[in-house]
């Protein structure tokens, strides 16, 4: 790849000595030039690039005493003293990124060389860890590269988004909503740790806080406890034109100077700057609007309403609103109580008495019997999100620039109410101090506000549970209102059942805000000590704020008296490192680039929670306002981590690689003994082009292998006993887990080898990964006998395995002056397996709960195995029937159910360019893996999904008709559409058994066959496949432009998730669920609607 500008050194300024040592330095320059004068004669000239701009830091040395050259400076000049009574020599020039020449001198005095840049295919500089600059063609490990062009094509709400299916062994899922958080994973799952796998975030070497602060559970159904809200971490809201690039490493070999944050694997990622813009003052302009709408909706039924079966007198299923209960004209309540849908079948030419939406209650006159469709979706409305970014650049040469921008981004998503605005400002600068002393600024601010995003999860007062109960015979209209007639503030308009909030005052009256302001800092100092050495001092911070409201009115259906809490999260973090670093060459082949640092880490997490339950004065939310004094919660986390490290590469002729680099941390988690840890990496690759003579048709193949070790340690407080806080101040209670003062750091040990092999001039390309990591000493809570006073303990046990592969397979099939076909497809499988657990723990552990389903891990299974109650069949697979009722067997034994990793993941890219348009496209997808979705359980439960249709309407397996004997044979209705008959057999007690011939009504079937607890009926293949995104683009040909002010000009119509194959039933395949501080992966758990977006953008340049 060619080393930009921003890379190479430039001039801006001077250093002014005082008096005493300018006479003292121009005394040693005379002498100096004295004595070489006598001794050697010089050589000079300048090193320039084919745009003749001049190449700063390139080495100038004599064949075979490289320890003698000399560099050039700012303006690319360079002197080489040269031995006296030399009168020719071979002169070598050479500079990262460009081709090495060797030219014979013949005693002239000045020589002055242009050099070329290398071939960008074979040897790409690539940043490795520390921000390190790599030819990729060195590399003894597997590492990906994602421009702004492949991230920016389809602009998602969230950057992380922009990466799914195009780094072969990248993992990502959100729990939904406008904000958009994301769990990032590579290569698998290696903790039991729920929140141990998750790959670091590293920004201009400033790594980010991945910590989510949310006190609520995803599984709550109606008990009086908080939804999980999704406010983002400290990397949610980072500013995608701000990115240049982002690099994927991914082995423990490539991310190993990262230490144990790494061990995970690091998102490394490049902000823009101006370095390699053109000399002189640039203005661009990028706007991007977009329009969301809600997909993949359940398949809802409309053909039953509200209600049980009730019968009337002539055996007709019946509806009756009835406000207060009671009865009219005989007949009972069974539509106001009633949350299923088993009722009557609609017919415009029935009529009963229903809801009256003027006189908010049940109406004095029967009305037609009909569906509204539309009393679901119709609650979504068409998002928009607008992104407009200035950018103002100058670079004035000499290594002298400065970017500067502003974006800004409003959402409304696609629920009403819902939504974010924010703004980022962004400076990247650099300068030459001097010639050997450069500076490099980066700083952003984030200001985000939210007025509501929507609460998360499964409980009265979600909108996921309104979606869940919403009857198919009531209008959405009837809502608007929100509140009952001269009871505003007071009552929420919820006529049909106390289980089912008003979605217009969730959405209106019940919201979740924040305001959030973040820094991302950075100051970078390079200094070049001699020919030899160099020396980088860099510290970082990231710091934000984020000021958070929760409001429930009164009558609110978890908080009947009201509700309010303000929380206050601050967390901020110093990386500081310095890195002096050795580069050498000698006259036998070898280069030497070896590098010595340390890092100093300091944290500091604060979270302040108060909160009222029960409001003195509706529709007031202060504290003050609280019917008893506020709740308080605090949490203060201090975390510190010193660092030494070093690196040492050598290349010998190009051919053959070796790194080896080392760390050792001294983290304050750990206990004393056992801070500190160190752990090693070695990797090593050969150009095989270079080594032997291979056909022409080859123009590249490399092999590549490599070893590494990384710890990991755990989180603060683990070690010692620290006391809890009280709900009574300045008070504290005992922890209920015991601390542990002798525990180790996980370590992580893996290996992987690849390849990398081209052909037809780099036309065919084939990236080929396997690796095995194994983790023991895991860091896990183990449960406790209650007796012994705790809950649990923090122990080391348990040994997990994740072995895989990856390929990414690279083509341009066509290629003319007008036309070019570009392609890649990435592949990728990993197979996990725990190998060990904690003795004594029936070999298993149990990772997350939500609701029924839990994540299981057992020695033989897998970190994500979804384990929970499964149908009773017997031997030959039937399904069990009781014979006292005629429902199937329930259990209540947890059992394997299936895994939510799935056997592999692909992404199919093209891109077509056609002079001055490009259409490109992007297919992704999986096979197999496995989720729980509560949304089925619950729909299908209640009669809402049309495959519960299955024994109500004619012509279905289950249905049984009035006249059929078996109903009058169990002395039943003579009623069709209500009763069924259950697949499976009953045990005649004798190893026997017979059909099941029992009669049950088919809502009874389905509320057992599909109870909650029942995790295996409720679980399905997560394999999909997704139109992901779509971008067809025109610039403007120069040409015209010429006669602008315009330099580019380009104008593009974008989509994203247009179109996804998949046999899940709700919502989306790529399922998660916020529980807590976690996300859970494998589990939906009232989920709302992912998106499908469309959108235009326009980008200038002046």
């Amino acid at each position: 790849m060619k080393m930009k500008r921003s890379q190479r050194m430039h001039r801006n300024g001077t250093v002014v000595l005082s008096g005493t040592l300018q006479r003292l330095l121009c005394l040693f320059i005379v002498l100096f030039i004295a004595t070489g004068t006598y001794a050697q004669s010089v050589l000079i000239g300048k090193v320039t690039d084919a745009a003749h701009e001049p190449l700063i830091g390139a080495t100038i040395a004599i064949e075979g005493q490289e320890n003698k050259g000399t560099i050039t400076d700012i303006d690319g000049n360079y002197k080489l003293s040269l031995p006296a009574g030399t009168k020719q020599a071979v002169i070598k020039f050479q500079y990262v990124g460009f081709i090495t020449r060797t030219i014979r001198w013949k005693g002239e005095q000045t020589l002055n060389v242009t050099l070329e840049e290398e071939s960008q295919e074979l040897n790409e500089v690539v940043v490795t860890a520390l921000g390190i600059k790599r030819e990729e063609k060195g590399l003894g490990f597997s590492t990906t590269k994602v421009d702004n062009d492949m991230l920016s094509s389809a602009m998602p709400a969230s950057w992380t988004s922009s990466l799914s299916g195009k780094v072969a062994g990248l993992n990502i899922v959100t729990p939904g909503g406008p904000v958009g958080t994301s769990r990032i994973n590579l290569r698998g799952d290696v903790s039991l740790n729920q929140n141990g796998n998750n790959a670091l975030i590293v920004v201009d070497g400033v790594p980010l806080s991945n910590t989510i602060t949310n006190s609520g559970f995803a599984y709550g159904a109606g008990a009086n406890t908080e939804l999980p809200v999704d406010f983002g971490t400290g990397f949610s809201d980072l500013n995608v034109d701000d990115i240049e690039s982002i690099q994927v490493l991914k082995g423990t070999s490539a991310t190993a100077l990262y230490g144990s944050r790494a061990a995970n694997g690091v998102i490394m990622i490049t902000t823009k700057t101006a370095n390699s813009a053109s000399k002189g003052l640039g203005v661009s302009f990028n706007s991007n609007t977009s329009f969301e709408q809600a997909m993949n909706f359940p398949n809802y039924q409309y053909e039953f309403g509200q209600g049980y079966p009730a019968f009337n007198k002539d055996n007709e299923l019946y509806y009756l609103y009835y406000q207060s209960g009671g009865q009219l004209n005989g007949m009972s309540d069974t539509g106001h109580i009633s949350v299923a849908d088993f009722g009557p079948r609609f017919d415009p030419n029935k009529s009963f008495y229903q809801y009256d939406p003027e006189t908010q209650a049940m109406g004095a006159n029967p009305t037609p019997w009909v569906p509204y469709k539309d009393n679901r979706t119709g609650l979504f409305q068409t998002g928009v999100t607008s992104t407009n970014s200035v950018a103002v650049s100058n670079n004035w040469g000499n290594g002298n620039s400065v970017r500067a921008s502003v974006t800004y981004t409003d959402n409304k998503w696609i629920l009403p109410n819902t939504g974010f605005n924010r703004t980022v400002a962004s400076v990247s600068a650099r300068t030459q101090i001097s010639r050997n002393l450069s500076i490099n600024l980066r700083s952003s601010y984030t200001h985000r506000k939210i007025d509501n995003t929507p609460g998360l999860g499964y409980n009265s007062n979600s909108i996921s549970y309104w979606l869940i109960f919403q009857n198919a015979n009531i209008d959405l209209d009837w809502f608007k209102p929100r509140w009952y007639s001269g009871q505003e503030n007071l009552r929420q308009l919820m006529p049909f059942t106390t289980y089912l909030a008003n979605p217009y005052v969730i959405l209106y009256e019940s919201t979740n805000s924040s305001k959030k302001d973040e820094f991302i800092n950075s100051l970078t100092a390079n200094l070049t000590l001699s020919p030899k050495f160099d020396l980088m001092v860099r510290s970082g911070i990231q710091m934000y704020a984020d000021e958070r409201g929760q409001r429930r009115p009164i009558s609110d259906i978890v908080f009947a008296d009201g509700y309010y809490k303000q929380e206050k999260v601050t967390d901020y973090e110093i990386n500081s490192d310095v890195l002096l670093t050795y580069h050498d060459s000698y006259a036998n082949g070898l280069s030497i680039n070896a590098s010595v640092g340390g890092n100093l880490m300091r944290r500091n997490y604060s979270y302040l929670g108060a909160s009222v339950t029960g409001l003195v004065t509706p529709g007031i939310y202060k504290l003050s306002n609280g019917v008893s004094s506020p709740f308080v919660t605090s949490e203060r986390i201090r975390k510190a981590i010193n660092s030494v490290y070093f690196s040492a590469n050598f290349n010998w002729k190009n051919l053959l690689f070796l790194d080896v680099t080392g760390r050792n941390d001294w983290s304050s988690t750990l206990p004393k003994d056992n801070r500190s840890f160190f752990y090693p990496s070695v990797s090593a690759s050969a150009s095989m082009t270079d080594i032997f003579t291979l056909p022409e048709q080859i123009s590249f193949f490399k092999l590549r292998a490599s070893w590494a070790q990384v710890g990991n340690d755990t989180d603060p407080y683990s070690t010692m006993k620290y006391y809890e806080t009280s709900n009574f101040p300045g008070s504290a209670v005992n922890p209920t887990t015991l601390y542990n003062t002798d525990f180790k750091p996980e370590i992580s040990t893996s290996f992987e080898v690849g390849t990398d092999f081209r052909m037809f001039d780099n036309r065919i390309g084939i990236d080929l990964t396997y690796y095995q990591n194994v983790t023991k000493n895991q860091i896990i809570s183990s449960p406790l006998d209650a007796s012994s006073g705790y809950t649990s303990a923090i122990i080391n046990a348990g040994k997990v395995r994740n072995r895989g592969v990856e390929v990414t397979f690279n083509a341009t099939p066509v290629k003319t002056r007008d036309f070019t076909w570009n392609t890649t497809i990435t592949w990728s499988k990993n197979k996990n397996r725990i190998l060990e657990l904690a003795e004594g723990s029936d070999d298993y552990q149990i990772i997350s709960q939500v609701g029924a389903a839990y994540l299981v891990g057992k020695v033989g299974g897998s970190v994500g195995d979804i384990w929970g109650c499964k149908t009773v069949r017997n031997e030959n697979g039937d399904v069990l029937i009781d014979p006292a009722n005629g429902l199937p067997v329930q259990s209540t034994e947890i059992e394997y159910v299936g895994t939510a990793t799935p056997k592999w993941k692909g992404g199919f890219y093209n891109e077509f360019r056609y002079k001055n348009f490009k259409l490109s496209f992007l297919i992704d997808g999986q096979w197999k893996g496995m989720a729980y979705s509560q949304t089925h359980h619950k729909l299908t439960e209640l009669g809402k999904l049309e495959h519960t249709l299955n024994g109500r309407l004619p012509g279905t397996h289950y249905y049984i008709a009035g006249d059929d004997p078996r109903l009058a044979a169990a002395g039943l209705p003579a009623i069709g559409g209500v009763y069924m008959i259950g697949d499976g057999v009953i045990d005649n007690g004798d190893g026997t058994y017979r059909p099941n011939d029992i009669p049950v009504t088919t809502e009874r079937w389905y509320y057992t066959y599909y109870r909650r607890a029942n995790v295996e009926e409720n679980t399905f293949d997560t394999s999909f496949l997704k139109l992901r995104e779509m971008r067809f683009e025109y610039a403007l040909p120069q040409s015209f432009l010429a006669k602008t002010p315009f330099k580019k000009a380009v104008l593009a119509l974008y989509g994203r998730n247009l179109f996804i194959l998949s046999n899940f039933p709700a919502f989306d395949p790529e399922v998660a669920a916020l529980n807590g501080s976690s996300i859970v992966q494998g589990v939906e758990m009232g989920q709302l609607p992912s998106t499908r977006s469309y959108g235009f953008n326009i980008n200038v340049e002046f």
